[in-house]
């Protein structure tokens, strides 16, 4: 009887030190995978061109539902002539929506005198960061006015179709030896239709890349569409293990194009997934 007892006693002890076990052990994977997603400092944005076919406030409530809290602001909702009290009024409907501005853009520049004005409008917006599209021959000017401003100018690559900014590397040894507040707002998408390795570009021009446009495509041609990040040839689990290898700290703004006309589903779809990815 004493020794089924004893069976009986270390039976349930082992069990229970089992449970016990494997009870901690959930608890520091638990641990673990709240620490990694503390550690991420990317931020969810969208780029505003996402909204080109909406008003503010509709924009702003696609923004709630998605629980988006970064726009980068486009000059439809906030025109290049908005008055200081026209500025002031659009950052408290930001603010009320829990929405901040971070960034401007993006701006075609076709000479000096236009940078000078991207420059001023940011300055009165109140951002630190231009996206933009200057000519090659005004970069030197720029980076003069980044110097001086300390405003960092992020150019946009737009892919194949583009004959000044197809890709990351084209941008990168233009401005290589310029200001270091000269980068690129990198889009991740287009630099795959022009044939690129988005991943590898991240890793190695991420000291200059100050955004990124979140998106996928349909393939790494000139005549890949922009689709949900879950749906295109770009690996988005490997791009999140490039960023953090990188400790990107930028935002990631997705930029939606697949349907001007109705992007909630999809942008929503891309920022669940996004998020997904990451918690892992």
């Amino acid at each position: 009887m004493n020794t089924r007892r004893v069976f009986l006693q270390k039976g349930f002890f082992g069990i229970s030190g089992i449970a016990l076990a494997s009870t901690f052990q959930l608890k520091a994977q638990a641990a673990t995978l709240v620490k990694k997603k503390k550690e991420d400092g990317f931020q969810l944005g969208v780029a505003g061109y996402s909204f080109v076919n909406f008003k503010l406030d509709e924009s702003l409530n696609m923004m709630k539902r998605m629980d988006i809290k970064y726009l980068c602001i486009k000059d439809f909702h906030l025109p290049f002539n908005s008055t200081a009290a026209e500025i002031t009024d659009f950052h408290d409907k930001l603010e009320q929506s829990g929405v901040t501005g971070y960034a401007v853009g993006p701006i075609y520049t076709k000479s000096t005198k236009e940078i000078d004005d991207a420059f001023d409008y940011a300055n009165r917006v109140g951002v630190n960061l231009i996206i933009g599209i200057p000519n090659t021959e005004d970069l030197q000017y720029l980076s003069n006015k980044t110097k001086e401003t300390g405003i960092k100018f992020g150019i946009h690559n737009h892919g194949p179709e583009d004959k000044l900014y197809p890709n990351a590397t084209v941008i990168f040894n233009l401005i290589k030896n310029l200001d270091e507040n000269v980068g690129m707002c990198f889009d991740m998408g287009h630099d795959t239709r022009d044939a690129q390795d988005a991943i590898k570009d991240l890793e190695k021009y991420h000291r200059r890349i100050f955004d990124i446009h979140l998106k996928n495509v349909t393939s790494a041609t000139a005549d890949g569409t922009t689709c949900e990040l879950g749906r295109g040839v770009i690996d988005i689990p490997l791009f999140v293990q490039a960023l953090r290898k990188v400790n990107y700290t930028g935002k990631c703004s997705l930029e939606h194009e697949k349907d001007m006309e109705d992007p909630l589903a999809g942008m929503a779809e891309s920022a669940g997934y996004f998020r997904g990815v990451i918690a892992i």
